[in-house]
């Protein structure tokens, strides 16, 4: 559904709103929902492994308490998440 800035006006006119207050707000909603859905994700790697961040997922790798040779993709998707956390934070930190 594609929303044309006179339907986004009276829409926040509807709800006694300015139209970017009510954008600045959907906007927050939207990677506060982005947010949960990666701390999720995180979280099903960081237990299924049992560590706490990328670094010490590459620490048992270098003590071989962790094998390479199937869990190097989860790594590297855990490493990714963990961005995209931190670039999700720092866009809500902008919004407040």
């Amino acid at each position: 559904m594609e929303l044309q800035a006179k339907e986004i006006e009276a829409l926040a006119e509807k709800l006694n709103l300015s139209k970017d207050e009510m954008l600045r707000d959907s906007l927050k909603v939207f990677l506060e929902k982005k947010l949960r859905e990666i701390k999720t994700e995180i979280f099903k790697i960081r237990t299924k492994y049992g560590v706490s961040n990328v670094e010490e997922f590459e620490e048992q790798y270098r003590k071989g308490k962790i094998e390479e040779k199937d869990t190097w993709q989860d790594l590297q998707k855990l490493d990714h998440l963990e961005f995209k956390k931190d670039e999700l934070e720092k866009a809500l930190r902008g919004l407040q």
